[in-house]
């Protein structure tokens, strides 16, 4: 899977009503350190297996989302489980932390 980008219009749908785990990777098209995450986010998305989905948000496009989820800066990584967030990473993260965030959501 690759990483798909979500609107205000399509949150609810796709995240808070999903019957998987998503990981929403909150940046900004103008931040150094989200252009860092970008690959990173891309390889866990490519990695998935289906038990999760991931979504890039643009928070100058979505201010509303951005300021529903208290994303204070940019990059933040939210994981949501039954529409619920479970786990949060701000700033330069590794695969390896989000990863295993995701995986122990699993259980």
């Amino acid at each position: 899977m690759s990483v798909e980008y979500i609107s205000t219009q399509r949150f609810d749908a796709e995240v808070l009503n999903a019957d998987n785990l998503v990981l929403v990777d909150f940046f900004a098209t103008w931040c150094g350190p989200c252009q860092m995450m970008a690959p990173i986010i891309e390889e866990i998305a490519e990695e998935s297996d289906g038990s999760y989905d991931v979504y890039k948000c643009d928070i100058d496009e979505n201010e509303e989302l951005a300021l529903e989820y208290s994303v204070m800066s940019v990059p933040t990584m939210i994981i949501f489980k039954d529409g619920e967030e479970v786990d949060r990473f701000i700033g330069v993260s590794s695969k390896h932390s989000i990863t295993n965030a995701l995986k122990s959501c699993m259980d």
